[in-house]
């Protein structure tokens, strides 16, 4: 059965209704569900087995039958891992029932049906008894439940149903447990995701309202990959802090709990940030960790492990600082931080990215309308001299506009803009508002040019890339079922993601595939570009520059030259596109393919469509 969806376009602005088949949010749910991803990463994989292992020695030293409890089996790789350690029986819990069928085949396929049991339920319905769903309760628990904030993944509640109901007291743990280190650090960098720091404007000081500046700020961590972020970007005023354990291995509780710790001050300094991760211990002795502390933690680099998880940032100034004593969660009192995302804020107090605009703006002393969302540019333009400036942040408002606009401009920035292309949403402004522009009328920006270059990841292939075999399991079943919810339509599109945070090596020169004209309005005809780059990759990342004036251009991908080696600097504050192959290719790096590309803008839905492909030259 087909239903008629109705989604707001974030390019044109308009509401279309599109036929989507009942199937279409599930395969979603599969093609972005970044399986793979975890599969992919062998020290984890490694450090699981290792720790499986040593549990089922433990529990054979005892004399005992080996039982085993895997929540969130997914792929069942956990389960295979305790059978293949000499585990007697495993019981899989899987909620996801396209993933349980996965599980279930998979096993099947590495010949342990006989002793490995995948039931498709939640793990706080699973039963024990004759006619339950577990014969008996287990004497290990396995789990992967982690997510980047350690136990936000409903971790806690199964763990505490799994300790009254379905493993026997004293059970081993895999893993056994997990502690969380913070470290308190000064840092311009971060905090300018923060606070909207003062601007000067032509020797105008621009400062932040003062219910901004005393904000606490939003109640919510910042995910990022801090390893991406260079040591020399922020000063440590203290040691690590070990803020608290949790031993899986005992009875734990999902009912709030406050902890208490204290940074000790061993340098001068503005507290301002928080950094914080976590390490889980695959055994009671700690000699199996899995960490995701980042990389400049390690004295020697090389022996940094690649990890799937996120480090967090907390932010720090005098309300939260209060709120902390009292054990009360920060919360946002000035609006800004619910409008604007962390990134947003970094791009606000961006210098360099203002001195372009505000240069762009020094020629305008008429009649501006700006069309972008929370943006400065009305403010920078007034001070700089203009008769008159309107802002508006839905172009439903220009009929409120009853004078002649001189000059159009926009950043452009929309907080419903996920891809490089979807801020063209300014270009669509511009054409509705075309009846009330001057004649001559200055559009800024100008024009926009979609870039393109094909990359090789350092770790970002892996969320696309099919897995065969892991560990010495076949687990082909679930690249099967992942491929066919890609097929579905996400193999045929574009992906955002913060390139900034995930470290690729350019192959081929960046080249300009489409440009748009913003002092036309939109075309009724497509926009068609092809061609062929040299280079052999795992994908394509794609961004967008756009044109102030003559001489002034604004990049929201590459920031600098590619190095000689291939090296990229990505803007930190937008995503950038990603294409990927559908089939995951090594490089060799001697670029002796062809990588041929037809991308196609369609003026009536605002998408772009495009279609990349390998030939041997």
């Amino acid at each position: 059965m087909k239903t008629f969806c109705g989604r707001a376009n974030p390019t044109t602005g308009a509401l279309d209704w599109v036929e989507e088949s009942e199937e279409y949010d599930y395969h979603q749910e599969i093609a972005r569900s970044c399986y793979a991803d975890m599969l992919h990463d062998k020290d984890r994989n490694e450090k699981y087995y290792e720790g499986i292992r040593a549990a089922v020695s433990r529990v054979k030293a005892r004399g005992e039958r080996v039982v085993v409890l895997d929540i969130g089996t997914g792929t069942g790789l956990l389960s295979m891992m305790a059978v293949t350690a000499g585990a007697d029986y495993c019981y899989a819990i899987e909620v996801f029932k396209p993933m349980a069928q996965a599980a279930t085949c998979i096993v099947e396929r590495n010949g342990f049906s006989d002793k490995i049991k995948v039931i498709n339920k939640h793990s706080t319905e699973v039963t024990v008894g004759p006619d339950g769903d577990m014969q008996e309760r287990a004497n290990i628990l396995v789990t992967e439940l982690f997510d980047t904030e350690l136990i936000g993944e409903g971790a806690l509640p199964s763990y505490e149903h799994a300790h009254m109901h379905l493993v026997q007291a004293g059970c081993e743990a895999v893993p056994h447990r997990a502690t969380i280190y913070a470290q308190l650090v000064e840092s311009d960098m971060l905090w300018k995701w923060s606070q909207l720091q003062p601007i000067e404007v032509d020797g105008n000081k621009l400062l932040p309202p003062p219910a901004v500046v005393k904000c606490a700020g939003a109640p919510s961590v910042c995910d990022i990959q801090l390893s991406q972020v260079p040591p020399e970007s922020f000063t440590p005023l203290g040691p690590i802090c070990t803020m608290f354990s949790v031993d899986f291995s005992k009875p734990v509780s999902s009912a709030a709990q406050s902890y208490t710790a204290q940074f000790k001050a061993q340098t001068s300094g503005r507290a301002q940030v928080v950094l914080s991760w976590w390490d889980i211990d695959m055994d009671p002795d700690g000699n199996i960790v899995c960490t995701m502390a980042p990389s400049w933690n390690y004295s020697d680099p090389r022996t940094y492990p690649v990890s799937t998880g996120y480090t967090h940032i907390y932010y720090v100034n005098k309300t939260f600082i209060l709120d902390v004593i009292n054990r009360f969660r920060p919360c946002c009192t000035c609006q800004a931080h619910l409008v604007w995302t962390r990134p947003r804020f970094g791009e606000l107090n961006d210098e360099q990215r203002t001195e372009s605009y505000v240069n762009a703006l020094r020629s305008v002393n008429s009649v501006c309308l700006s069309v972008s969302d929370g943006s400065l540019l009305p403010i920078f333009a007034h001070l700089l001299g203009s008769k008159k400036v309107f802002s508006l942040e839905n172009s439903g408002m220009a009929k409120q506009v009853i004078e002649q606009i001189s000059v159009l401009m926009g950043e452009p920035y929309f907080s419903t803009s996920l891809l490089p292309w979807h801020s063209l949403f300014f270009w669509y402004c511009r054409t509705a508002v075309a009846q009330l522009l001057h004649p001559n009328a200055t559009i800024l920006p100008r024009a926009a040019t979609l870039y393109i270059v094909a990359v090789e990841f350092q770790d970002l292939w892996r969320i696309r890339a099919p897995c065969g075999t892991c560990e010495g399991f076949d687990v082909s079943p679930m690249d099967e079922m992942i491929q066919q919810s890609l097929d579905y339509r996400e193999s045929w599109e574009a992906e955002p993601h913060p390139l900034w945070e995930y470290p690729c090596r350019a192959l081929t020169k960046p080249q300009p595939v489409l440009t748009f004209d913003f002092t036309q309005c939109v075309p009724e005809q497509p926009v068609n570009s092809d061609g062929t780059v040299r280079g052999r990759c795992h994908g394509v990342a794609l961004w967008m520059e756009y044109q102030l004036t003559e001489d002034i251009t604004v990049s929201l991908g590459l920031t600098k030259p590619v190095s000689e080696e291939g090296a990229c600097e990505w803007n930190p504050h937008r995503k950038q596109g990603v294409f990927f192959f559908r089939s995951t290719r090594e490089t060799s790096g001697n670029g002796r393919e062809d990588l041929a590309y037809n991308l196609t803008f369609e003026p009536h839905t605002g998408d772009i469509k495009m279609d990349f492909s390998i030939t041997e030259p």
